[in-house]
């Protein structure tokens, strides 16, 4: 792909365009917390926030938002249905709460949180519905595995932009990459860093030195290189500019392989693969 920069976006398939970098917020504190990291974020120059009604800050990213003097059109914000809520009339229900709680009067990005069963296909048309009117720009799903994209694809007409899913090299999802490509829906990452758990990978770090970058930098810069959308978390200041500190650099297509063979099936969230 050509030169990614920290403003480079990428066309969905509904013709928006998403910035391909941007900041997770799940777990970061409700109130001050979330609200600066957000703003520490604007200022390293992200442009992409994603939240969700179950995080419980939406409030704090909209406020965020609202605050930080960027025209409204230059941020792009995600959030997303929670399991609770599925259902036609819930789902509508509950995006007019998280769109009262974010103060905002439209989300760039709504999705499905996870694809519950017996429900998720009236959810998707409640989506349908919030699309057409405005208040959502676009509409994805979240830790869809094949079979839930291939479900929703005989359901409905409408191809969602995204499917944002666990992916790191320790969870390298090709098969389900390569169909999201095949099918024009984009894949977003969150965990990329693996929640810490491989930072101390010594084949890892051994990479990591080549480059005199961290293990995170390598771990965010490899799924950049995948031509997928990431969403790294972090509250602290200097993590956020760490984490953005990985446009000057490219990975060999070596080192790509190598990391790439690191993939082990490490799930440190929710296991998606086991719902039918």
């Amino acid at each position: 792909m050509s030169r990614i920069r920290i403003d480079t976006r990428v066309k969905l398939n509904n013709g928006a365009e998403m910035p391909i970098f941007g900041l997770g917020t799940f777990q970061a504190e409700r109130g001050g917390e979330t609200r600066e990291a957000v703003l520490d974020a604007f200022d390293a120059g992200y442009r992409l926030v994603d939240t969700a009604a179950m995080y419980g800050n939406e409030e704090d990213v909209g406020r965020a938002v609202r605050e930080c003097g960027i025209p409204r059109e230059e941020i792009f914000v995600t959030t997303k249905l929670w399991n609770d809520d599925h259902g036609y009339d819930r789902a509508v229900a509950a995006f007019e709460e998280s769109l009262e709680k974010l103060g905002l009067s439209y989300v760039d990005l709504y999705l499905i949180h996870f694809p519950v069963e017996g429900l998720r296909n009236e959810s998707w048309r409640a989506l349908e519905t919030l699309q057409e009117e405005g208040k959502c720009k676009s509409i994805g799903v979240s830790n869809y595995m094949i079979w839930h994209l291939e479900e929703l694809l005989k359901y409905s007409s409408t191809v969602p932009v995204i499917n944002q899913v666990e992916f790191n090299p320790f969870l390298y999802q090709k098969d389900l990459l390569e169909f999201c490509h095949s099918h024009n829906i984009r894949l977003e990452a969150y965990s990329p860093l693996t929640k810490g758990h491989r930072l101390n990978d010594p084949n890892l770090a051994e990479i990591a030195l080549n480059y005199s970058k961290t293990p995170a930098q390598i771990l965010i810069r490899w799924v950049l290189q995948r031509d997928i959308i990431v969403i790294p978390k972090s509250s602290r200041k200097e993590r956020i500019y760490e984490n953005a500190d990985v446009f000057d650099f490219e990975i060999s297509h070596e080192d790509m392989k190598a990391l790439d063979s690191l993939n082990e099936g490490l799930r440190t969230s929710w296991d998606p693969s086991t719902v039918p």
